[in-house]
């Protein structure tokens, strides 16, 4: 696969496995500010087809231990890429050395909205598959439009995900 080639693969239960791997290594990497870590995006959700790249989440009590550890995450292979857009992240990318993504560290401190949105999106989207469907879908018509880049990917994607979130959002504070 090409560097930076969007690109969907049927779920995966191993994805499962290298969340759990993962998340053990950054524990231990940052253990001295007592991170907590959640699997979200799409390799969250069965059944949903995705971007072969695990999302992880993590929960901080503040972002000035995660900003004084970010020598300890860059050591096990991310790139630093600060707030990234989303004010209250901290965002890093774990890219192999064949240039493929492979893992996206999106932290926020304790109490973050940003938080219970990332949750609430794939809680909701675990419990309704039609929902899933929709949006696998939809992510299978994306990358089928030529000279398709990132940026695109995430614009053709952004109404259904906004719609989405917000009827989470809604099930959430409801369950």
């Amino acid at each position: 696969m090409a560097r930076d080639q969007i690109c969907l693969a049927p779920h995966d239960p191993a994805w499962a496995d290298e969340f759990e791997v993962e998340a053990r290594s950054l524990t231990r990497a940052l253990a001295p500010f007592a991170v907590r870590f959640h699997h979200i995006g799409s390799t969250a959700i069965p059944d949903l087809l995705a971007k072969p790249i695990i999302d992880l989440l993590g929960v901080a009590p503040d972002l000035d231990g995660i900003d004084t550890g970010a020598l300890r995450i860059e050591a096990l292979g991310y790139e630093a890429m600060g707030a990234f857009g989303i004010e209250g992240r901290r965002y890093f990318r774990k890219i192999s050395a064949s240039g493929r993504r492979t893992h996206h560290l999106h932290v926020f401190a304790e109490g973050s909205s940003h938080i219970t949105r990332h949750l609430a999106f794939r809680d909701y989207l675990r419990a309704h598959p039609e929902t899933a469907a929709r949006y696998g879908a939809l992510k299978t018509r994306l990358v089928t439009t030529p000279n398709l880049d990132w940026g695109g990917y995430q614009d053709g994607k952004a109404a259904f995900v906004q719609r989405t979130e917000a009827d989470a959002l809604d099930w959430w504070h409801r369950t």
